[in-house]
């Protein structure tokens, strides 16, 4: 973390989603008598979400774990991946049913959880029964934004809280699917010359 400023800043929100989420799982799960449906291997949403939102933060640190934490095999298979994706293609990250960048993940991965039944092929609950997608905490979700507001040069505190209360991080925001992946495989090429 010493050698990145920016690591401990995307850590700590990830941190604060986390906390975040489980507070909410565990107020719906007592609240309405209901289970996650959640789990390792699944990837319903890795697959069938097109339009996954990614802050430039969440990218640095995407970009820096795929080239400096990811090993092979794991490593070859997503250079390919990332070299080979179109528009419309499942996340680049999904390698057989498990996401390779899972503990860097964003912020919208780490916030949608289901509830009740596993989501069917090709299914996206937020349509389909939008009361079985968890709804998460905002003041969880606004803490994790206002700690990654210095990375964007808002350092202030008055600003920062103007930022998070009207929204200004979201103007960042890119579509994971529409970055250019090509160029983080050959970054993580070079870096293994």
């Amino acid at each position: 973390e010493l050698k990145f400023k920016w690591l401990p800043m995307l850590l700590d929100a990830y941190a604060i989603v986390d906390d975040g989420i489980a507070v909410a799982v565990s107020a719906e799960e007592e609240k309405r008598n209901i289970k996650l449906a959640c789990k390792k291997s699944c990837d319903n949403c890795c697959r069938t979400h097109k339009d996954i939102p990614v802050y430039p933060l969440e990218l640095v640190g995407i970009y820096w774990f795929s080239t400096e934490k990811i090993v092979r095999p794991v490593r070859e298979t997503l250079k390919r991946q990332l070299s080979n994706h179109v528009k419309g293609d499942p996340c680049p990250f999904l390698i057989n049913s498990s996401c390779s960048i899972h503990l860097i993940r964003p912020i919208a991965c780490r916030q949608f959880n289901v509830f009740t039944r596993e989501c069917e092929d090709g299914e996206d609950p937020f349509y389909t029964r939008r009361d079985d997608v968890l709804t998460p905490i905002r003041d969880y979700t606004d803490q994790a934004f206002y700690t990654m507001l210095p990375f964007y040069g808002v350092t202030d505190e008055a600003d920062k809280i103007h930022a998070v209360e009207n929204n200004l991080i979201h103007s960042q925001v890119r579509i994971l699917q529409l970055c250019k992946w090509k160029e983080l495989a050959g970054i993580m090429t070079a870096f293994d010359s």
